[in-house]
């Protein structure tokens, strides 16, 4: 992922924290009561209406490029796209000396071998994944410093090229290569991305962004010399950074740019996105820096220019209490529901816990930022993107902030209502009362929850006293006990319907066919 600061040590908190009292609650059904007032949430089928394309699950990234020869990663990216259909793939160090692409002989002359590219990249189609390429990281020799090596567990170089023109060539016949191979029609639905986080660690270039803006420049230019139906962007920032003035970079240089890139995390700070000492929530944090990028595109000499934020999570650091927990499915869905209409394509970060910026892992529930822990264990993240995956494409307009109501092409209802606290936070049960207008003729909805006690596998690891190094029996049970609950069956009383969720529970109510 993204930065150094992984190497904060993240305090451990209990993986149960969202537990404990609620189990009974759970156990009992939809029915419990809570001194809490019940939230009524009008679902109108005549209400207002826009599209509402999937943007959330479009894109996916993972660990680096190298790691995606692996069976473990292969088989965790076939289970996430049948989840989810995701279409693009993103990930680091295409470039990286393990990958093999780039040498010089003796007389200082590039020599490229694709053995590993084509496989890498043949594995994704395969697979039925189109690539998001991210142009990184300097091959050690064309680094103009072999010792600038990132403080990640495989050591990338992040230097600039010792020589420019190099820099450009490997571009250009990296991109040939790519479309002899596999065809124009095919490499045009491809996207290039110029490095990654140039504005921390990840680059050394100094002045920082001016040297980037000579990488983009290059690499923009010799992609499009190959062909100019190939789509190239940047500056694929931190922190939402950059995006204003690389695209003035890019207008008064006469730069090809056909999307712009950036990243931030739902504990990323205020000051590092705004420039203000705001205590923003991670619940609010990434859709607000969404919008600041979203309205700098607009102002700017490319107000059509796509939006791609191609890393986000709800947490940048290894925090078992946030990514391993039931509670990612309130959080996306309500970063979901504050995004819309914001941001052509989010890439959550990431699909795989096969991942290896910190190491070996060390435990199965780390804080790790897959929606599969390593052994395919699906986490509870994973659930909620089977759940968000099912609402419909045209969303409807509704008087809360705690549901998304969409309409499926076949007529029927789908939503999704959530109880959001914060991770610190034990929460407590919150009432919905669900009135349907405008579809009497329906006599029941089907419900499907996740939450800290369901489709979640850490209460059976806690049970089990949390091995770091789980039997094959127990990996079994993980599995197991991480599977997606059954939906349930619930009849409409007077075109309404009452739910109670748990703290940190995620619920998807179906109406119709």
């Amino acid at each position: 992922m993204s930065r150094t600061r992984f190497f904060i040590a993240a305090i451990r908190v209990s993986l149960l924290l969202l537990a404990g009292a609620l189990a009974t609650l759970l156990g009992q059904g939809l029915h419990a009561q809570t001194s809490t007032p019940a939230q009524t949430i009008e679902i109108d089928s005549s209400a207002p209406t826009h599209p509402f394309p999937h943007f959330w699950e479009k894109m996916f990234g993972s660990g680096r490029a190298i790691l995606s020869l692996r069976e473990s990663y292969r088989t965790d990216l076939q289970e996430t796209r049948r989840i989810t259909g995701f279409e693009y793939v993103r990930f680091h160090a295409i470039f990286q000396d393990e990958v093999g692409l780039y040498d010089e002989d003796s007389n200082g002359k590039p020599v490229y071998n694709f053995s590993y590219v084509d496989q890498i990249y043949d594995g994704l189609l395969e697979n039925k994944t189109r690539p998001f390429i991210e142009l990184s990281f300097m091959p050690k020799k064309l680094s103009s410093d072999p010792n600038a090596l990132h403080a990640f567990w495989y050591k990338q170089n992040v230097a600039p090229p010792k020589d420019w023109s190099k820099w450009e060539q490997l571009i250009e016949t990296f991109t040939k290569h790519l479309v002899d191979r596999y065809g124009i029609e095919e490499v045009a639905q491809w996207y290039f991305e110029v490095w990654n986080e140039p504005n921390l660690d990840f680059w050394t270039g100094d002045p920082k962004e001016a040297t980037y803006y000579e990488l983009y420049d290059r690499a923009a230019r010799a992609i499009k010399r190959v062909n100019p139906r190939l789509r190239v962007g940047g500056p694929a920032t931190a922190q939402a950074a950059w995006v204003d003035r690389f695209l003035a970079h890019c207008k008064e240089k006469n730069v090809p740019v056909d999307f712009a890139s950036t990243h931030v995390y739902g504990n990323d700070k205020a000051e590092d996105v705004f420039g203000t000492h705001e205590n923003i929530p991670r619940t609010q944090m990434v859709c607000r820096a969404v919008k600041k990028v979203h309205d700098q595109i607009a102002a700017s000499a490319f107000p059509n220019t796509p939006l791609i934020w191609s890393e986000y999570n709800a947490s940048y650091m290894n925090e078992p209490a946030v990514t391993d927990t039931a509670f990612m499915g309130p959080w996306l869905a309500d970063t979901i529901r504050q995004c819309d209409g914001l941001t052509n394509m989010m890439s959550y970060w990431t699909f795989s816990d096969v991942f290896e910026e910190q190491g070996v892992v060390k435990t199965p529930f780390y804080g790790g930022f897959g929606v599969l822990a390593e052994r395919s264990i699906p986490k509870p993240a994973l659930n909620d993107f089977a759940l968000l995956h099912q609402l419909g494409d045209t969303r409807l307009d509704t008087n809360s902030t705690s549901a998304l109501v969409t309409r499926r092409k076949n007529g029927s209802v789908a939503l999704v209502v959530w109880n959001l606290f914060l991770p610190e936070e034990t929460g407590s049960p919150k009432t919905f009362n669900l009135h349907f207008k405008g579809i009497n003729a329906i006599a029941s909805a089907r419900i499907t929850i996740v939450d800290p006690e369901h489709g979640s596998p850490l209460p059976a690891w806690d049970k089990m006293g949390r091995p770091a190094f789980p039997t094959l029996a127990q990996i079994a049970a993980l599995r197991k006990a991480s599977a997606l609950p059954a939906a349930i069956s619930r009849p409409l009383e007077n075109g309404s319907l009452t739910l109670t969720l748990p703290a940190h529970a995620l619920a998807l109510v179906e109406l119709g066919p």
